[in-house]
């Protein structure tokens, strides 16, 4: 009768303290998962589809807390000022933690600074697709397509700095090849232009991509990933269609506030590699065209900084400025 007492005195005492025991008795109460983008989007699917999972592994519920807005900023700075006592965790994108680090000025947070990195979640392959109307059924053809006709092809993106804009410009500038840039102010609008033969190309997630590609309205080129999609195994990455070292993926992964002891993010860590080893999640993450990629911490942080490097040299190439 005596032990949740017990129980919640040490929980007190992991907040003041690091040592590994602590992370033990963790948690005693409810998990705030903070998302950065509105309810119903693959990035929140994602975030419940682990959150179930680590509520029932941890015996506490684990909250879902979009805050979207300001392309995740609002929702990253929330985590950032957060207590680092594991009770409030992040579910961050590279646009909010890589791409606007790079492009906003005066960002309130700091991510090498203010985040302890705990396990990727699930990365997202983004498929190259093309209007049937292109002359190209190879990205080889594309390629010596946008060579021959230098700013004959224009693709699409949800905005000026936003991932699918950088993907395909590290596409260009890998391939030297020239094509227009069409930015739109959201998703919709640009696949809608993209089906309709408005523009010609465009780099998005599989899940909004498969079935145009069913359907005959679009073409499947190559995938972004390092490796081939299991959602679309037929279809070649960039690296075998002869571009060496390309790599462009959407991911989702999980971050607590600095300054938290690193036996509470080592504990949080194998149980969020446990949550993702499970079948029903992974087969969740898989109909939205994701794939379950969980890392250890020093994995993770590894790939951040990797992934800084990649699109700090697209940005400085195509000379995007911080606004």
């Amino acid at each position: 009768m005596q032990l949740k007492p017990i129980r919640i005195i040490c929980g007190v005492m992991c907040m003041l303290t690091a040592h590994a025991s602590c992370a033990q008795v963790f948690p005693v109460r409810p998990v705030r998962l903070v998302v950065t983008y509105p309810a119903g989007g693959p990035a929140d699917i994602a975030a419940r589809a682990l959150a179930q999972k680590l509520a029932e592994i941890w015996g506490q519920q684990v909250v879902v807390d979009n805050r979207a807005g300001a392309g995740g900023i609002i929702g990253t700075e929330v985590v950032a000022k957060a207590a680092p006592d594991g009770y409030t965790l992040l579910h961050g994108t590279a646009a909010g933690l890589v791409i606007n680090p790079l492009l906003v000025k005066n960002l309130p947070y700091d991510t090498l600074r203010d985040f302890a990195p705990v396990s990727m979640v699930v990365i997202v392959p983004q498929l190259l697709v093309m209007h049937p109307s292109v002359q190209a059924a190879t990205l080889k053809e594309l390629i010596a397509l946008a060579k021959a006709k230098p700013g004959s092809l224009n693709y699409a993106s949800v905005g000026v700095g936003s991932p699918n804009h950088l993907g395909m410009e590290l596409l260009k500038s890998m391939a030297a090849i020239d094509m227009v840039h069409v930015p739109y102010k959201g998703a919709t609008p640009a696949m809608a232009d993209l089906i309709g033969g408005q523009v010609q190309l465009a780099f998005n997630g599989m899940a909004s991509v498969l079935p145009h590609i069913a359907s005959g309205k679009l073409k499947a080129i190559a995938v972004g990933s390092a490796r081939r999609s299991p959602a679309a195994p037929d279809v070649p990455t960039v690296v075998e269609s002869g571009l060496p070292g390309f790599e462009y993926v959407a991911w989702n992964g999980n971050f607590a506030p600095a300054r938290m002891p690193r036996a509470l993010v080592e504990k949080i860590n194998r149980d969020i590699r446990t949550a993702l080893a499970t079948g029903d999640v992974a087969q969740r993450l898989a109909s939205l065209g994701s794939e379950a990629s969980p890392s250890t911490p020093a994995e993770f942080a590894a790939y951040l900084k990797a992934d800084h490097t990649r699109w700090l040299r697209v940005v400085q190439t195509i000379g995007l400025a911080p606004q």
